[in-house]
C-alpha cells in the first residue's frame, strides 16, 4: 500500500512576484528566454531605466528580487526594470552561452580552452545585433522605457562581452558592469580591442558620450589570472579618466569567482541608474 506521502502530488513551485518571461527570436531563429522584473506602479514620464542582466537563468532572480525589495522601500532604485536575457533551459546556464559572448577560437588554440572546442564560438557580434536591434525595440513595444538610461551586466564570459560592447558599441549603453571578466580568452585577444578603442577615445574619434564602467572581482577568484588581469585593466582605465572615460573599481574580499555576482547586486543597481 502506498503512503499518504508518496500519493501527494509536488507541490507548485515560486514564482517571483513582479515578474513575467518571454520568448524572442534571434534574426537566425534562435530563441532567447527573457525574463522581466517591473515595478507594479506607472512609469515616470520619461520611462523606465532598464539593465540588461545576462546568463539570465543565473542571474536575474537575484537582480529580480532586489528590485522589488528597494521598490517596497519605495527606493528609486526600485522604480526600474530589470530584463534577465537567458536561455529555454531549467539549468543555470547554457552552452550557447559560449558562442554568444566570446571570439571565435584563435588558432592553434591555448591549452587552457582546449576543452571548450566541442563547443562553439565566435557568435558576439550576432548576439550584439540582437540586443540592440532585436531586444530593445521589442522591449519599447511593451514597456515605457527611457531611451538613454539602459545599462548592462555580465560576469566571467558575460564580463568579457561587457568589455566587447564598451570597445565597439562604446555609446549603447550608458553604464556597464564587468564582473569577473574572462579576459584571458584566446590569450588575451580582447587587448587589441582595448588599445584601439583606448587610441580612438584619446583622439576624440568617438562621437557622443561612452559608457561608464564598473569593473568588479572577487579575492579569491579561482581562476587566478581572472583577478590580476581585472585589477591591470583598471589600472589602465584610470589614464583614460581624462578623455571621459569614468570607471571604477571593487574587489570583493572572500569571494570566489561564481559568488562574486551575488555580492555586486546592490552596487549594480546603485552604478546602473546613476544618472547622468
Amino acid at each position: 500500500m502506498h503512503s499518504a506521502r508518496a500519493q501527494t502530488a509536488p507541490a507548485p513551485g515560486y514564482v517571483l512576484p513582479e515578474t513575467e518571461t518571454w520568448e524572442l527570436k534571434s534574426d537566425d531563429g534562435y530563441p532567447y528566454q527573457i525574463f522581466v522584473s517591473r515595478p507594479k506602479g506607472p512609469p515616470p514620464p520619461e520611462g523606465f531605466p532598464v539593465l540588461y542582466v545576462l546568463d539570465g537563468n543565473a542571474m536575474f532572480a537575484g537582480f529580480a528580487e532586489t528590485r522589488r525589495i528597494l521598490g517596497y522601500m519605495k527606493a528609486d532604485l526600485g522604480k526600474t526594470i530589470v530584463v534577465g536575457v537567458g536561455y529555454k533551459t531549467e539549468a543555470a546556464y547554457d552552452v550557447r552561452r559560449i558562442y554568444d559572448f566570446v571570439e571565435d577560437f584563435r588558432q592553434p588554440v591555448p591549452p587552457a580552452q582546449l576543452y571548450l572546442t566541442k563547443y562553439k564560438a565566435g557568435g558576439r557580434a550576432q548576439f550584439a545585433a540582437f540586443l540592440l536591434g532585436r531586444l530593445r525595440p521589442e522591449l519599447a513595444r511593451r514597456y515605457s522605457i527611457h531611451p538613454h538610461r539602459q545599462a548592462l551586466f555580465g560576469h566571467s564570459f558575460g564580463g568579457l562581452f561587457a568589455l566587447y560592447m564598451l570597445y565597439n558599441h562604446p555609446g549603447a549603453f550608458h553604464a556597464i558592469v564587468a564582473a569577473s571578466p574572462s579576459i584571458f580568452w584566446n590569450d588575451q585577444a580582447i587587448l587589441a580591442e582595448e588599445r584601439a578603442f583606448a587610441a580612438k577615445l584619446a583622439e576624440g574619434k568617438l562621437p557622443g558620450p561612452v559608457s561608464s564602467l564598473r569593473l568588479v572581482t572577487g579575492e579569491l577568484d579561482e581562476t587566478a589570472v581572472e583577478r590580476t588581469d581585472a585589477v591591470s585593466l583598471a589600472k589602465r582605465l584610470e589614464a583614460l579618466s581624462g578623455y571621459g572615460l569614468r570607471s571604477e573599481f571593487e574587489m570583493f574580499e572572500g569571494e570566489t569567482h561564481i559568488t562574486v555576482p551575488s555580492r555586486s547586486i546592490t552596487s549594480t543597481l546603485r552604478f546602473a541608474f546613476t544618472w547622468p
